[in-house]
């Protein structure tokens, strides 16, 4: 069944369904990169929770004009409309209160959505808004979508896309460097507006399948998955992208495979299981390879010290350091040093003078500041350099080299 859904044979409204799930992540997931970038994912939270008013409000006026307040492009009006006052109230509260922007969020957040519940509240209770089903924006809903519904979210996800992709290289300036693109000439007001419509557009889209509350994740997780792959800015936008189409279509493939199952959070869930893989298993950030770093440097530092101890006579009575020493060759079960332990140890003793004596050279003060027991000292200084520190070891103690 699950098969069957990703290889879209399970109808025409589950394939529709899909793929306009597909586009929405793509489209959060490349937006959202942005709002990371410039550390505002707090600003989406009150943007979604913004729209309910507008959800509320467009229904009871289109009941009012005649017309079916169900009508998604009307609802998709309205929470537009108090998305962007709402989005208007956290930059005013921003720039003329004292206020941080965290507090004005929480401010706006819970006042829009209070006036949210409210109306759906007062909406129940009208004739014609019984079972109106307009709860279902909030954790998104797939069932009975229509075909102008999908186009229209398929269409809207596609244009936000567009747009953020044509205006992504002034956005990554104002992120990564705010004062630096207003140097530049750059309206970095314009800039940050133009991301917050996005991020607008994007909840706005993202309500039928998603939901309000959900769509959050669907804007934040997939370019925090992709930032644990790459340090490249270009990368992680195009990988959130991925990483959110790819959780939009097999979320949605799952939720058709299972009608039980609502849509959003199961997108919201495969995508969290998209960031915990990556979590656990990216090749730099990933927990796994941190471990191995960690673990790699701990054989070095035994490594480091077995040798010095052979060096000097000393007894090991580290058994993971004879351990190390024994599986490398270096010396045998009973802490006597082979061959090759005296003479690599020989080395590790020489080093640690060389360090010494470039410690004491005031020349060579911010050299020596690279020592950290662990590193070759080849590897820092020229090799002119490193047969003038020879010279002062070789030399008698008082004789100059």
């Amino acid at each position: 069944m699950i098969w069957q859904a990703l290889t879209l044979q399970l109808g025409y409204n589950a394939t529709l369904v899909a793929i306009g799930a597909m586009l929405l992540g793509v489209s959060a997931g490349v937006t959202g990169t942005f709002l990371f970038l410039r550390k505002r994912a707090l600003v989406s939270d009150a943007i979604s929770h913004a729209t309910l008013p507008g959800v509320g409000l467009a229904f009871i006026v289109m009941v009012a004009f005649g017309g079916d307040g169900r009508n998604l492009a009307g609802l998709l009006i309205g929470s537009a409309a108090t998305a962007a006052l709402g989005l208007a109230s956290v930059q005013w509260l921003t720039r003329r209160t004292r206020l941080a922007e965290d507090s004005a969020i929480g401010a706006v957040l819970s006042v829009f959505f209070g006036f949210g519940i409210v109306l759906l509240t007062v909406i129940q209770t009208m004739q014609s808004g019984r079972q109106a089903g307009l709860d279902g924006l909030l954790l998104g809903s797939t069932a009975g979508m229509l075909f102008s519904d999908a186009v229209l979210i398929a269409v809207g996800g596609a244009l936000t896309l567009a747009l953020t992709l044509l205006l992504r290289r002034p956005m990554i300036m104002v992120a990564f460097d705010p004062e630096f693109a207003a140097a530049q000439g750059m309206n970095t007001r314009a800039v940050d507006f133009a991301t917050m419509a996005l991020v607008m557009a994007v909840t706005v889209v993202g309500l039928k399948i998603v939901g309000l509350i959900l769509i959050v994740a669907l804007l934040i997780i997939p370019p925090v998955t992709a930032r644990f792959w790459t340090d490249n800015t270009a990368r992680v936008w195009q990988l959130s992208g991925v990483i959110g189409g790819v959780s939009g279509f097999i979320g949605a493939a799952i939720s058709a495979s299972a009608p039980a199952l609502p849509t959003g959070p199961i997108i919201v869930l495969t995508s969290f299981t998209l960031f915990a893989l990556s979590l656990f298993f990216a090749p730099n950030r990933g927990v796994l390879a941190a471990i191995l770093r960690h673990l790699r440097f701990q054989r070095r530092v035994h490594m480091r010290q077995g040798l010095l101890a052979l060096a000097q006579g000393q007894p090991i009575f580290e058994r993971y350091t004879m351990r190390i020493l024994a599986r490398e060759g270096l010396a045998r079960a009973d802490g006597v040093a082979t061959d090759d332990g005296r003479a690599r140890a020989a080395k590790a003793l020489l080093d640690e003078k060389r360090w010494e004596i470039l410690r004491g050279m005031a020349d060579h003060e911010s050299t020596a500041a690279l020592y950290d027991g662990l590193r070759q000292i080849e590897t820092v200084v020229t090799p002119d350099q490193l047969a003038e520190i020879d010279a002062r070891i070789a030399a008698p103690q008082g004789v100059p080299a």
